[in-house]
């Protein structure tokens, strides 16, 4: 299985928004855009919602068949690892193989010693076509390298492996991910990492590293454009030598996590992919689930109350709330709304305040991190929250596509 060079990783917290989705990927088509939807769904967002991999599954399916969409389609077992893998075997083509807990943990000593030996004559000049830099490798960095990636990458092929024993070879798309770490990977990291993952022989298709600056969640890029827009064109460089240098898949691509809004670097992004013909995987994630809170605001009446009802529950629960993503959330929290003055807001207000549109008067950036990390607070509620998406599925739907369509795509591909 291969996947396409542009690929949308589109979550749907709630599982109701799938044909809304697939939407915004039909209109980018009909301008000459060929993307494929991934449906994506983490192991801790199943739990908190108490849904399973199967509805993550039969949501992709209805959706695809109520819109006739006849190319390729994914659903991504999203940051998983061996033991959480087995309950998305049955419903997933798509498997990111989440290593990031386990950089910086040493591998037994006779693997890094034969790893050193076998690769030691990487050592010296690293020189990566299209980079004007040279890097110096030293025997002592090569051991360092090794040493804090090697046993993750280890983990990775073991979970690869126990998903190819179940599934076979050719019926699902590894990802490896390491982008949940504190220090972006150097070029020199990034040429040896892969060289493990040819090392380990995971066919990867998409990699997601880490670049510098803030990838918080449902906002834009926080950190230095300039920088960035170095990183990624390094990182497509070197996995464009690396295909070639260590037998990896042609097709393999870069793959931003915790993608959603960044429209700042999404130019950055769309400039170097065309400059250099490569393909990319961007995680709209959550952003979704933002949309059918806006679309309820501006439904007005009970939805509206519901919207309002979302935000006192986080609002009084935000440790608890925004622990698990600490990492991916700034959230400065006196500049919040009381929940007795959101409570006065009409539904426009509401919206204004949760839609992310930089510039915007009401935008508020921190409110709309808050709610963002509060789906659990949504979940809780049961149907009664699910019944106002189904009651109000045009109003919400239109946000959704527009976000995904007007936002997302038609920033990256210039559209």
């Amino acid at each position: 299985m291969k996947i396409e060079k542009y690929s949308f990783g589109v979550g749907d917290r709630f599982a109701h928004q799938g044909e809304a989705q697939l939407s915004a990927i039909m209109k980018a088509k009909e301008q000459g855009y060929n993307i494929v939807p991934v449906w994506n769904k983490s192991n801790r967002e199943h739990q908190i919602i108490h849904s399973t991999p199967e509805s993550t599954r039969a949501e992709a399916d209805q959706a695809v068949s109520r819109l006739g969409w006849t190319d390729r389609y994914y659903v991504d077992a999203d940051h998983i690892n061996l033991s959480t893998v087995d309950n998305f075997l049955d419903h997933s083509d798509f498997f990111t193989l989440d290593v990031a807990d386990y950089i910086g943990q040493p591998a037994g000593q006779s693997d890094i010693d034969s790893f050193l030996a076998e690769y030691g004559r990487y050592t010296g000049e690293l020189k990566i076509p299209g980079l004007d830099e040279t890097f110096q490798v030293s025997r002592s960095a090569l051991e360092k390298i090794t040493r804090k990636f090697l046993y993750a990458i280890q983990e990775a092929s073991k979970i690869y492996e126990h998903i190819k024993s179940k599934k076979g070879p050719e019926s699902f798309v590894a990802e490896v991910s390491m982008d949940e770490v504190k220090e972006a990977q150097t070029p020199a990291e990034m040429f040896f990492i892969l060289l493990m993952i040819s090392h380990f022989n995971i066919p990867a298709q998409t990699i997601a590293p880490k670049f510098t600056g803030r990838f918080n969640k449902g906002v834009d890029y926080v950190g230095n454009n300039s920088q960035f827009r170095k990183e990624f064109e390094q990182d497509l460089l070197v996995i464009d030598y690396a295909v070639k240098e260590f037998n990896l898949p042609e097709n393999l691509k870069l793959s931003v996590h915790s993608g959603s809004d960044k429209f700042s670097i999404y130019p950055v992004m769309g400039e170097l992919i065309k400059k250099y013909d490569k393909g990319i995987h961007v995680k709209t994630a959550g952003t979704t689930w933002l949309e059918e809170v806006i679309g309820l605001a501006l439904a007005g009446g009970d939805a509206l109350k519901m919207a309002k009802e979302i935000y006192a529950g986080a609002f009084t629960r935000q440790d608890e709330l925004c622990g698990p993503y600490a990492t991916v959330i700034d959230i400065d929290p006196y500049k919040l709304p009381e929940p007795s003055a959101v409570e006065k807001w009409d539904g426009e207000k509401f919206a204004n305040a949760l839609r992310h549109i930089p510039g915007h008067p009401e935008y508020n950036p921190n409110f709309r991190q808050l709610i963002h990390v509060g789906y659990k607070v949504a979940a809780e509620l049961g149907t009664a929250y699910t019944d106002l998406l189904k009651k109000h599925h045009e109003i919400v739907g239109e946000q959704v596509t527009t976000n995904i369509y007007d936002r997302h795509i038609s920033r990256l591909f210039g559209v």
